[in-house]
């Protein structure tokens, strides 16, 4: 039993190391393989929320993002497709991704909690000037 079960595990472990998508040629380097998907990910989000705006100026999001990142649909297709050959490397990928919505999220919040702060600060000095100036006005013969 103990035989079958490591002769499985050095099958798969053989296995996973077995190349099973040749490396394209162009080949996106790994670190603008995040970016692009970081994008990706950021323009997906657009659309769901702003769709009639992509849309009344025409704004695909892909060839958007293949134009700024100077790359085409097939040499995308082929490296996302090779990265996904190797699920340790496109696991890390992805995780980068994650890391880096994650921390554009917290910034977001941050800047959405500084503005409501000065919002709130502005509305109590009106308030406070509003009651100067009732007070005041109650004050005069």
């Amino acid at each position: 039993m103990k035989r079958s079960i490591l002769f499985f595990l050095a099958i798969l472990l053989f296995s996973c190391n077995e190349k099973v998508v040749e490396e394209p040629e162009n080949l996106i380097p790994k670190e603008k393989m995040i970016t692009i998907l970081h994008d990706l990910a950021l323009l997906n989000a657009t659309k769901s929320s702003y769709r009639a705006a992509l849309e009344l100026h025409e704004i695909k999001i892909m060839d958007f993002l293949y134009e700024k990142h100077g790359i085409d649909s097939v040499q995308f297709a082929q490296s996302d497709l090779y990265y996904a050959s190797l699920p340790l490397e496109y696991q890390s990928i992805y995780e980068k991704v994650e890391a880096l919505l994650e921390k554009k999220s917290a910034d977001l919040e941050q800047v959405t909690q500084k503005r409501n702060d000065s919002v709130r600060k502005s509305q109590e000095k009106k308030k406070d000037s509003i009651t100067e100036t009732a007070g005041n006005k109650t004050t005069e013969p």
